[in-house]
């Protein structure tokens, strides 16, 4: 173990804060229902933006990123389009403002906006987002829970706890050991002080790992361009463009690459790209999954706050992000000798290759900033999470079926109870994880992917309603639980387009067997929220009732904008990587891009942004 006392003093201090920021916010939690789980709607957007960022910003997912960047180089820019991460960029535009129109607090209160109170499939389409937004939930903190054990594992082995503790643990259950006894500083905050306190434990997290990114980009620049080291990678390495396929050879550096490339299925790298834009964008159309960032969108102040907190997000996120990525990939291929990146079995585990380096690599004061940095992204991945499942448990299945009258007292006693029950069943999903990618491939390629055909038939086409979106999500989970097993070794995106058809047929089948949402709730929604699309028998009784009415005739300029917000984006991820490698020529083109396309946008979308 290299922590030294002033980085455990560091940690310890970390841990004692949040403790203390959960209490000191705890009397303003308990003030109302929207206090505790939604801010009272009144935090400003860019501390809205910086908490969702923070939340994105997670152990388990940087752990996956290195991974991602040690094997496939530049090119794994593009392989978090599995998210997919340009969903951002759609909210951004357009569909931000379209859901915070709505004013409701979670996922399931919005439907009421679209399809109303009565009428076929109403429960159940209630019943169905309010399990897919717990299933998904529950995944994200299994997901959260495993990578946080994997970290602390190598910071803190096995042998030098163990005297100390009094039961023995099997060796493949240790990561879950450290993951249990971290959750509960998490868990704590969060239940405790509410969206308060989650949102300012964001603030400070960020500003840490910010500090501890700028830190491991400085010190690889100084080492690999000391006149010394230079990286042994395949020569397309440093190449963010491909072909058919990915045409990198790791068999004369790190045989054991191949393999992990061939246990990934990325081979045949185009293919694998065209099925997750294919993917990514009826997943972005279908707009934010009912977890964290759904939530501090519907917490802003107004439709306007909310464009602009899902805009500030990959501004703040990426190239923070990757600067600490791309320093530890630099890192890691340096001195891969020097580190162990073996599980307990003696398989090569790069997910262990950013722990390992920090581990190894950084001076005290630097380690102890990028751990507790790293640690309070997992707790503010998982008190985000936390939080949502909370507001589906407490809104939408408490207040809604059991006690519609409730208290003050008796739903704040109902929140710490669903967030303890919640955190115990997080644990135990986490104990049949794999590892990071298993999980998360089940969740963006399966579980998202039945999702989508109704969450996007929602908010475009008029004649859908709340059976077809029962329906629609109904089979579309049912499927993403059922494909593991019978295609269990096939990457769940490459399944997914038989899963998006299945959802489809449900969708559409469960709309034409019920009659049209009521006429009244079409024209509400389609004044509130105003979305284009196929909408015209709607708009033709809207102009009937109100001459003056002005529809959303944007389509084209969101997808114009769209385009260059998913340009920048990629440019963003790619701009402290060009400058870690210190890659001149392609960094100043990307500067060049970065600098025209965002004075096209403050033209046509900051300029035009409205509530």
């Amino acid at each position: 173990m290299k922590l030294s006392w002033i980085d455990i003093s560091m940690v310890l201090i970390y841990l004692v804060g949040m403790v203390c920021l959960g209490w000191y916010y705890r009397l303003k939690a308990r003030e109302s229902k929207d206090s505790y789980l939604m801010g009272k709607k009144k935090l400003p957007w860019y501390m809205l933006g910086l908490s969702d960022a923070s939340d994105m910003f997670d152990i388990s997912g940087t752990m996956w990123m290195v991974s991602l960047c040690f094997v496939y180089g530049l090119k794994s820019v593009w392989i978090p389009w599995l998210w997919p991460v340009f969903n951002q960029i759609f909210l951004m535009m357009f569909l931000s403002k379209w859901l915070r129109r709505s004013n409701a607090n979670t996922g399931a209160e919005w439907l009421v906006t679209r399809f109303g109170r009565i009428g076929k499939g109403i429960v159940g389409s209630h019943a169905v987002v309010v399990a897919f937004a717990l299933i998904s939930c529950l995944g994200f903190l299994a997901y959260g829970f495993i990578g946080l054990g994997k970290f602390i594992e190598i910071f803190i082995p096995w042998d030098i706890v163990s005297p100390y503790i009094p039961f023995n643990i099997p060796a493949p259950y240790v990561a879950h050991f450290y993951g249990i006894i971290f959750t509960l500083f998490a868990t704590f905050y969060s239940v405790i002080g509410g969206l308060h306190s989650i949102v300012m434990g964001d603030v400070i997290k960020y500003i840490i790992m910010t500090a501890a990114c700028l830190s491991i980009g400085y010190i690889a620049m100084t080492h690999l361009h000391d006149g010394v080291n230079a990286l042994n990678v395949p020569l397309d390495w440093a190449n963010p463009f491909f072909g058919k396929d990915l045409n990198m050879d790791w068999s004369n550096i790190i045989p054991q690459v191949n393999q992990k490339i061939i246990d990934d299925n990325f081979g045949l790298f185009s293919i694998f790209f065209m099925m997750m834009l294919f993917k990514g964008v009826f997943a972005s159309l279908a707009g934010p999954a009912p977890n964290y960032d759904m939530q501090k969108i519907l917490s802003t102040r107004s439709p306007k706050e909310a464009s602009k907190m899902t805009g500030f997000v990959s501004i703040v996120l990426l190239p923070v992000r990757y600067t600490m990525v791309t320093g530890l990939t630099v890192l890691g291929l340096l001195y891969f000798d020097k580190i162990n990146v073996a599980d307990a079995a003696g398989k090569m585990d790069f997910e262990k290759v950013l722990p390992a380096v920090v581990n190894q690599f950084l001076p005290v004061g630097i380690l102890g900033l990028v751990f507790t940095g790293l640690l309070g992204a997992f707790m503010g991945t998982f008190s985000g999470t936390l939080n949502a499942a909370q507001a589906y448990i407490v809104n939408d299945i408490y207040l809604k079926y059991f006690k519609k009258d409730a208290s003050t007292n008796q739903i704040m006693r109902m929140n710490y109870l669903s967030g303890v029950v919640v955190v115990l069943l997080g644990i135990i999903l986490g104990f049949f994880a794999k590892d990071v990618n298993s999980i998360l491939q089940w969740i963006v390629g399966a579980l998202y992917g039945g999702y989508i055909a109704s969450n996007m038939f929602k908010w475009y086409w008029w004649r859908f309603n709340a059976n077809g979106f029962f329906w629609g999500m109904a089979s579309g989970i049912a499927a993403a639980l059922c494909f593991p097993l019978i295609f269990p070794d096939t990457l769940p995106l490459y399944v997914w387009p038989l899963l998006f058809l299945i959802s489809v047929i449900g969708a559409v089948v469960g709309t034409y067997t019920a009659p049209p949402v009521e006429k009244e709730t079409l024209i509400s929604f389609y004044k509130t929220v105003k979305p284009w699309g196929f909408w015209r028998p709607v708009h033709s009784m809207v102009m009937e009732e109100d001459p003056e009415f002005v529809p959303n005739k944007r389509f084209k300029l969101d997808m114009f904008n769209v385009v260059l917000g998913i340009i920048v984006q990629c440019c963003l991820t790619l701009l402290p990587m060009y400058i870690i490698l210190w890659m001149k020529l392609p960094l100043l083109m990307v500067i060049i891009l970065i600098a025209i396309i965002s004075v096209i946008l403050k033209r046509t979308w900051w300029n035009k942004l409205e509530d």
